[in-house]
């Protein structure tokens, strides 16, 4: 019961920001209110991709990923916002394809890692929502200022 709970919550996160994205497309992966923050494509990209640093971290065997040095780098392969919203639907996928095997007990076991450290390994999913919340909040900006109006999130699909 407490793993279904947990993947309808990586459904719902997933549905939440699906809907405040809808409005934006193609055409719009390379806006960007100035050039120190990510573009449209970049943040959908960035979302995917903790989804996975989250699982990765909580229940991979090296930990979570802290090494940041080529991050800029790394973000700047974002350039197509349906490509990272397939990403971002593919990386919530592998999320609750990870919650499906892990039996219980280690849904329950601590994280050793440094990041979350004692914290339920379950408690990621927690993460990801809030995580995913702050970005589909930034992206329904971005969507204000380029003049088009975000889908209520908690709406059907």
């Amino acid at each position: 019961m407490m793993k279904e709970g947990l993947i309808e919550q990586l459904k719902t996160q997933e549905k939440f920001f699906l809907n405040t994205v809808s409005c934006l497309t193609e055409k719009d992966s390379g806006f960007r209110p100035n050039e120190e923050m990510y573009t449209v494509a970049q943040h959908v990209g960035h979302t995917a991709e903790t989804v996975d640093w989250f699982f990765e971290g909580a229940f991979g065997d090296k930990g979570f990923d802290i090494n940041f040095e080529n991050y800029a780098e790394r973000m700047g392969k974002y350039t197509s916002f349906d490509e990272s919203v397939k990403y971002f639907k593919e990386a919530t996928a592998r999320g609750i394809e990870r919650l499906k095997a892990v039996p219980d007990a280690e849904l329950m076991a601590p994280i050793t890692d440094e990041i979350m450290k004692s914290a339920p390994k379950m408690s990621v999913v927690g993460a990801v929502v809030d995580h995913t919340a702050h970005h589909r909040g930034s992206l329904a900006v971005y969507a204000r200022l380029l003049g088009k109006k975000p889908q209520m999130p908690y709406g059907e699909m």
